[in-house]
């Protein structure tokens, strides 16, 4: 089977983390691997960070996400806003991943799945968080 590169896999991560999101809402029990094993057949070292990564620290991203989105909250964006946000925040403080890339796959997804405002509010977070590691 061919190597997915990190975008692609980037996408399927914001599926699964899409999927949990209204499981959450609905409160509907599910299991995280099946939920990565439904959206992506190989099984990737990669996904499965991301992922559980943003399951794990999914309060402090959140607070650190609305300390920057200026009189909103995270949990009124949309289902695919929120899961690029959150993936986009967890490779941006918690991973080794470069910031740059960090951002620019955020905005990528954002472009592809957001609409512009909201593209603009995600850029405008990463890059506040982005700041905010300098200091």
């Amino acid at each position: 089977m061919e190597q997915m590169n990190r975008s692609e896999l980037r996408k399927k991560i914001m599926t699964i983390l899409y999927q949990i999101n209204v499981y959450d809402k609905n409160k509907i029990e599910y299991n995280v691997e099946d939920i990565i094993k439904e959206v992506c057949e190989i099984d990737n070292e990669f996904v499965k960070d991301i992922v559980y990564g943003v399951i794990t620290y999914k309060k402090e991203i959140d607070k650190l996400a609305n300390t920057h989105l200026n009189d909103w909250t995270i949990d009124r964006l949309g289902n695919t806003d929120q899961s690029i946000l959150r993936m986009g925040v967890y490779e941006l403080v918690y991973t080794d991943t470069p910031e740059v890339v960090a951002i620019n796959e955020a905005i990528e997804l954002a472009k592809l799945y957001s609409d512009d405002d909201v593209r603009k509010m995600i850029n405008g977070v990463m890059d506040k968080i982005y700041h905010s590691k300098k200091d």
